[in-house]
């Protein structure tokens, strides 16, 4: 249920977000600030949420996550003006973006002989908590308004918190509460190469993919295809991306060294960045199911944060490092991609952009992808 919720206060609101632009008075400049604030409240959260996991403890932590998701994305549907409904989408996305921090430690705390299936099980949460919300935001607000199509996935947000109230309230029943997730004495994530790769890996696969599905509906209409045939590709690539989700984990945990499942990855990247570039409209199925098969290193990278350290401690201050440095750079791939695009009124500068971030992609996985752990690589 956490990770259900860890994208829809992003994805409910992009669709509607023209209309409701025009009801509360702001332009196309505001919607691109929205677009910015995930990744960057996502960042920020990547940050500080392991010292808030090392003082109050990560079920703690997930249950705040949860309350502040909740009551941003309720609070912000009875806001009138511009600066009220950023705020409280940015508290919303400052718990979604905790709550990213805090599940992969969770799971290493809870299963830690279940790493793959639970990795699987919350990664396929957050896709779909990516594709519901942004098919069905449209036709609820044409049938009850924008505010009751944002604001009923805030019910999802306070559903999330109860569990961990059920856990927090049982641990208190039946014995001393679990101890923060502290990591182990004389770490710190930074010097570690573990942590330097996870978070190029992260960060390039997310700046990569945020660039496609921002441009990818242009790219086909330059290349003759309607509107409707560049959605419907969207739509594909996401689905596709929810296939890799519930596979990539297994196959990870069964390699020593999954690098060459990476290397696969990037070759997948590159036939269809190719086939975009050179031909779009020639197989465009064949280049989007391409597309989608690359960013597997995504989940790959969310199962590796407990694959890669011993302790519950260890995979939070990993999460928070890789999340939090890989969120940063990612929130500038489609900035980039379109100043390159309205620079040279092409596409080749544009996907040179992608190839170098897929390039870095490698290099950060084969630090991260060798079998060793974080906390033997960061004293």
């Amino acid at each position: 249920m956490s990770a259900l919720s860890l994208r829809v206060a992003v994805t409910a609101f992009s669709p509607l977000a023209e209309q409701i632009g025009a009801e509360i008075g702001y332009g196309t400049a505001t919607i691109g600030v929205m677009g910015m604030v995930p990744t960057a409240m996502f960042a920020l959260s990547g940050l500080l949420s392991p010292i808030l996991a090392a003082r109050l403890g990560l079920e703690r932590t997930a249950l705040t996550a949860m309350l502040m998701t909740g009551a941003g994305m309720l609070i912000r549907v009875f806001m009138s003006g511009t600066v009220g409904l950023l705020s409280f989408s940015a508290l919303a996305l400052a718990g979604m973006g905790i709550g990213n921090v805090v599940i992969p430690p969770l799971v290493k705390r809870y299963f830690p002989d279940h790493v793959a299936a639970l990795s699987s099980l919350y990664i396929v949460m957050v896709q779909l908590g990516t594709i519901v919300p942004a098919l069905t935001a449209v036709p609820v607000a044409e049938a009850h308004g924008w505010r009751v199509s944002l604001g009923v996935w805030s019910l999802l947000g306070f559903a999330a918190a109860v569990p961990w109230l059920g856990v927090l309230r049982g641990r208190a029943d039946t014995g001393p509460m679990a101890a923060p997730a502290q990591a182990p004495r004389g770490g710190r994530v930074w010097r570690s190469p573990i942590a330097w790769g996870m978070a190029g890996m992260f960060g390039m696969t997310s700046l990569t993919t945020y660039a496609i599905f921002a441009w990818l509906p242009k790219i086909l209409r330059d290349a003759g295809a309607s509107a409707g045939f560049g959605g419907a590709m969207v739509a594909l690539f996401a689905v596709v991306g929810l296939v890799a989700a519930l596979i990539a984990p297994a196959v990870v945990a069964r390699f020593r060294n999954p690098f060459p499942v990476v290397v696969g990855c990037a070759l997948a990247f590159f036939a269809a960045f190719a086939g975009l570039l050179i031909a779009p409209m020639a197989a465009p199925l064949l280049w989007v199911v391409l597309l989608g098969v690359g960013p597997s290193t995504f989940p790959m990278g969310l199962t590796l944060i407990n694959l890669r350290t011993r302790t519950p401690g260890g995979s939070a201050a990993l999460s928070g490092f890789t999340q939090g440095v890989g969120y940063t750079v990612s929130c500038l791939g489609p900035l980039l991609f379109g100043m390159l695009h309205t620079a040279t009124g092409g596409w080749l500068a544009s996907f040179g952009l992608l190839a170098a971030a897929v390039l870095m992609m490698l290099i950060g996985a084969w630090q991260a992808c060798k079998p060793r752990m974080l906390e033997d690589t960061w004293s």
